[in-house]
């Protein structure tokens, strides 16, 4: 029977993509769940496409216009976060796909826990914000994880068949992104349409600032300490300006294992939907002859502070994490409003980070109210640049 899929985030970079790799293989994978915050037309146009059994439009607002363009689809409509929630606790869904962005993937996916449902991660903040919470109820109800990010899908692949051989590194490789060959004073001009000129990848507005900044890479370090069980000194970021090698694996033996494929979203997405099973796929294939030359340098930090800032927060622990990250969040969307220069975004998560009280141990609760807080102080910075 084909695989019933759930995606959390349906109109965004991961989402649209997941739902082409449905397109191309329809009869190992069945659309049962789509989900949008408020992006209403293109989520109407996915569930006039793929009929799954429900819909939920994050905005409550566009309830009636999502409810009356589909009433002639067997598709039911909800709306709002709580409904979102209770969608992916729903008995035909087999794997649940969380692509929301940001915070906001949070409770979805505890919810999808809670139900037993295996997921395919591509919501980094979830381990960022909440990992030590998350990985607690991922061994107690036993489901299975399989990450989507290319990075981490590759270390992922690399542990098979490997889970009693002890892992004395993790490298997480980076394309640098944009300004890898900026200089600190051009940097303090960036613009924003620079920002998300990634040279590699097809991303969204977000993730490509966080690429662009190499904040992106210090949420994968944290995410990648929860997952595969490692410290932060277990992990380490190379740049890899081909995007060919994907991350890699040293063990204790001192052989390492990379994981290597195209700079292709889909590859990591069909092989999660697919898992534990590989789906053979018509994909352009890898070859030799396009990349002659397989190059890596070591990441500047004073260039790039958020990946510093990123293991400072990995290394404090209880509630930084989530502080970084909705300072993160806070910054980059007043960025892509031209409200702050690219160089001042690090400049405000550090205010922030070093204001927020620390919690050691911090619950759900605790974590909502330090995104709330953090975001808030972050904008009051902002309002400082402005």
């Amino acid at each position: 029977m084909p695989k019933r899929i759930a995606i959390l985030g349906s109109t965004g970079s991961i989402g649209t993509q997941t739902l082409q790799v449905i397109a191309a293989y329809r009869e190992e994978f069945i659309v049962e769940v789509l989900t949008a915050n408020k992006n209403a037309d293109l989520l109407i146009n996915q569930a006039m496409e793929f009929q799954p059994n429900a819909v939920v439009i994050g905005n409550e607002s566009e309830y009636e216009y999502v409810t009356e363009a589909l009433k002639n689809y067997p598709v039911k409509v909800f709306a709002g976060s709580d409904a979102i929630c209770q969608v992916v606790q729903m008995e035909s869904v087999d794997l649940v796909l969380t692509a929301m962005v940001g915070y906001s993937g949070l409770k979805p996916t505890i919810s999808a826990i809670n139900a037993g449902k295996d997921l395919a991660l591509a919501n980094k903040e979830t381990l960022v914000v909440a990992g030590e919470l998350i990985v607690r109820m991922i061994q107690e109800k036993g489901v299975q994880v399989i990450p989507v990010d290319s990075e981490h899908s590759a270390i992922f692949q690399c542990l098979a068949g490997e889970a009693n051989n002890k892992i004395e590194k993790i490298y997480l490789t980076a394309s640098g992104g944009p300004f890898r060959n900026y200089s600190i004073d051009d940097l303090k001009n960036a613009l924003v349409k620079e920002a998300l000129n990634h040279p590699n990848w097809n991303m969204g507005k977000k993730i490509s600032v966080d690429s662009a900044s190499m904040m992106n890479k210090g949420l994968e370090a944290i995410e990648a300490t929860w997952l595969f069980g490692v410290d932060p000194e277990q992990v380490e970021i190379l740049i890899h300006p081909q995007s060919v090698i994907h991350s890699l694996v040293q063990f204790c033996d001192g052989s390492i294992k990379a994981q290597m494929g195209r700079p292709d979203m889909k590859l990591p997405i069909l092989y999660a939907l697919g898992y534990p099973k590989r789906v053979e796929s018509d994909f352009p294939r890898f070859s030799f002859a396009d990349y002659p030359k397989l190059t890596f340098e070591q990441v500047d930090i004073k260039k790039f502070r958020n990946l510093a800032l990123s293991f400072e927060a990995m290394h404090r622990g209880g509630n930084i994490p989530c502080v970084l990250n909705a300072a993160n969040e806070a910054v980059v969307h007043a960025f892509l409003h031209e409200k702050v220069g690219f160089m001042e975004m690090p400049d405000i998560i550090e205010k922030v980070m070093n204001t927020i009280s620390f919690i050691k141990k911090p619950g759900i609760e605790d974590l909502e109210e330090t995104n709330l807080e953090s975001y808030r102080l972050a904008e009051e910075h902002i309002k400082k640049y402005s």
